[in-house]
């Protein structure tokens, strides 16, 4: 599981002081109690959202926006509805940013974003019914990714369950179990039935919003407990910094001892982002060769002399290549779980010593690869990495240098130069939006993934985000939104035209003025699929979309737009979108047979037993994601 930390304004529980709340009637004049207690008097803690007896009775619904104020959430993303109305309204007249979404996946992607952005807890708001099972989708990739992420949603009221009541959302309708109870969809679930839970609750959630990695969590409140009166209620004053997750002093020195045994590599996962000083140092000290999952490009910089490369799908060669040629005795994996993606599970990648497999979930260690030889520690990496650093010896410096990362000349464009090549576009975004600019970039599955994997370089952490555990289509199409409003900056999202069908939030950018930048590899495919497919030899498959003329409808929703169709028009267009302060959409006719770069991803579908036409042409690269 990847670490994620939510910084210092994350609530803890230092003491269970309670005040009495005096019975008011809901509607009088609420006066700001947040500015009533003198700041340097908290000692710079955050404040109980009710401070003294004279404050007036509020409603559950304004109860809860200011229990999320105090959480530290500044922006709630989704959809309203009749149900929630009343919580809706709470939401939108607290501090918090509540931004209107077109649909409820898309808002919940880009809540996902928004926590990695701002590293805060962000909230999604539906309503009943369609309002919850739409999010769900977001919801279970901010699980699979480590967000720290509230779903606020509406359901039927006790006296009408069972009655069919509008959108009716109650067990009659949807199961229980893993919707609103805790589960493997969320950490933790209740519904409201009574504001005599909130003082729990909101203990609860503190407690995990100041733990190390991710948490989504999910407060059902009928439509009627959201009026209700919070009266005589004791609720908690809390000041809670973040959990601390170290190793112990055995599982330090036993580490030393493996990795002082003979040379060793560094795997680094998504994980590690808090850590990139502490990485580069330990890789300097001990000459230790880097390579990178696709969710930790940047973390340890792609154009330092001992990267070698990235891992999984869209990766590079020269990773095998190094494992060959100078093999570890073991590799220290710091913050990745090793999946499929990050690993394609190759027995190449494995040393003779096994792995040093170092993350805060106990579970990670050993999973991807239970036949071979791990030593799991359980640590926040940047902890771990600084004893290191304190104990580890210096190594001598090797005279042979590493592989480095593939990077093939690209031809000159022909006279027509049309279509636009994926390579040649990844160039341009190279110099203009990489290398000019400080906008984080976003890669949606399928050919965009793999073709920004392999192609881009980074040198800085948390400017390159994919998703590798739910895969969604649509993720960075709406995540770019909430990762543009949260860094308070310019956010790219380089996606596929089926993604951009399925769920684009481009009039949500409008409305919220969000400086996004889609950038649309427009080849009227599924190309991911069209192209696994005929390598795979299975025919009579259906990939093609419609010809869309994307630019057109960004335009008709109110966002600027430009269709890139030259290879030669490609920069300026790029350089016109990242000068916008206005959403911004590029629509690039690509050339669809060019082979997108997910070599390695043939070995693991021919281990899971696919049959296809590998066997007799096996240095064919396949791009088909799943089967």
């Amino acid at each position: 599981m990847s670490q994620n930390y939510t910084g210092s304004n994350s609530p803890l529980i230092t003491t269970e002081s309670y005040k009495e709340i005096p019975s008011n009637r809901y509607g009088e004049s609420v006066s700001d109690v947040s500015h009533q207690v003198d700041e340097s008097e908290n000692n710079g803690r955050i404040q109980p959202f009710l401070l003294n007896e004279t404050a007036p009775t509020l409603s559950v619904a304004d109860t809860i926006a200011q229990m999320l104020e105090n959480l530290g959430v500044s922006y709630a993303f989704g959809v309203a509805g009749g149900a929630m109305a009343s919580l809706w309204g709470a939401l939108s007249n607290s501090s918090i940013e509540v931004l209107n979404f077109r649909h409820e996946a898309g808002a919940a992607f880009a809540a996902t974003e928004a926590y990695f952005a701002s590293n805060r807890p962000t909230v999604v708001f539906t309503t009943a019914g369609p309002g919850i099972t739409n999010a769900l989708t977001g919801l279970f990739a901010a699980r699979g990714e480590g967000a720290k992420v509230i779903l606020l949603s509406a359901c039927t009221s006790a006296p009408q369950r069972g009655r069919w009541a509008i959108q009716e959302t109650s067990t009659y309708t949807l199961p229980s179990g893993g919707i609103f109870t805790s589960g493997a969809l969320f950490n933790y679930a209740i519904t409201i039935e009574s504001a005599a839970q909130l003082p729990q609750i909101f203990r609860k959630l503190a407690l995990a919003m100041a733990q190390p990695g991710g948490f989504v969590a999910h407060l059902s409140i009928p439509t009627s407990v959201q009026t209700s009166l919070v009266e005589n209620i004791a609720l908690p004053q809390l000041d809670v910094p973040p959990f601390a997750m170290t190793a112990s002093k055995e599982a330090i020195a036993k580490s030393i001892e493996l990795l002082s045994s003979g040379p060793f590599a560094i795997w680094v996962g998504f994980g590690a982002r808090d850590a990139a000083d502490e990485i580069r140092q330990l890789a300097e000290k001990t000459g230790a060769a880097v390579m990178c999952s696709p969710r930790g490009k940047g973390i340890f910089p792609e154009d330092h002399p001992q990267f070698v490369g990235v891992t999984g799908l869209g990766g590079h060669a020269s990773v095998l290549t190094y494992i060959e040629q100078q093999p570890p005795l073991r590799t220290l994996v710091l913050g990745s779980r090793l999946s499929e993606p990050t690993s394609f599970w190759s027995s190449a990648l494995v040393p003779k010593g096994g792995f040093v497999h170092v993350d805060i979930d106990p579970e990670v260690p050993g999973v991807a690869y239970p036949h071979v030889e791990t030593f799991g520690v359980r640590s926040e990496i940047k902890a771990f990495v600084q004893e290191l650093l304190q104990q580890l010896p210096d190594a001598p410096r090797s005279t042979m240098s590493l592989p480095r990362p593939e990077h093939k000349a690209i031809e000159p464009a022909s006279d027509v130069d049309y279509p636009v090549r994926p390579e040649v576009l990844m160039a341009a975004i190279q110099k203009i939006i990489v290398e000019g600019s400080d906008a984080v970039i976003m890669a949606e599955c399928g050919n965009s993934f793999t073709w920004s994997t392999h192609l881009l370089q980074f040198a800085q952490a948390n400017r390159y985000r994919v998703s590798t555990g739910v895969g969604a289509m649509g993720h960075a199409v709406t995540g770019v939104l909430g990762a543009a409003l949260a860094n308070n900056g310019k956010a790219v999202g380089i996606v596929g035209d089926g993604a951009m069908l399925m769920n684009n939030e481009i009039s949500t950018a409008v409305k919220h003025k969000i400086p996004a930048i889609w950038i649309v590899l427009n080849d009227a495919r599924y190309n991911m699929c069209h192209q696994g497919m005929k390598i795979l030899g299975l025919k009579g498959a259906d990939a093609t979309i419609p010809p869309t003329n994307f630019a057109m409808i960004a335009r008709g929703m109110g966002a600027e737009a430009i269709v890139v169709v030259r290879e030669s028009d490609i920069e300026p267009a790029l350089e016109q979108a990242i000068a916008s302060t206005v959403p911004f959409l590029i629509d690039v006719v690509i050339d669809a047979d060019r082979p997108a770069p997910s070599g390695g991803r043939n070995k693991s579908l021919a281990a899971q037993g696919v049959k296809s036409s590998l066997a007799k042409n096996p240095t064919k690269q396949v791009s088909f994601p799943m089967v």
